[in-house]
């Protein structure tokens, strides 16, 4: 499987993960320092959709630049592929 060769993207989704793994931290902390459950488990519900939406960011990242690289390879340019993209991101997003 190819990996992801864009730097920018590449840039957004470590972001990404940090700031989750910050999060992670956080409700660590949280946990040790015996804090309620309910406050814990919306700090846990964040991180799982901040992981959801990174991994949907890199799914798409991924079919772009294989999309791009096929259809360079047929001497083809792509049409209306980011709004195709967008579109495809967006249903994505709802199945989480």
């Amino acid at each position: 499987m190819a990996a992801l060769h864009n730097d920018k993207s590449r840039n957004d989704i470590l972001n990404r993960l940090k700031r989750a793994e910050g999060q992670l931290r956080g409700i660590q902390r949280m946990i040790e320092e015996g804090e309620p459950c309910l406050p814990i488990a919306t700090q846990m519900a964040a991180v799982r959709k901040a992981l959801d939406s990174t991994y949907v960011r890199m799914t798409m990242c991924f079919m772009q630049q294989q999309m791009e690289e096929k259809l360079s390879c047929a001497g083809q340019e792509p049409e209306n592929m980011d709004a195709m993209l967008e579109e495809i991101e967006t249903l994505l997003g709802k199945i989480r």
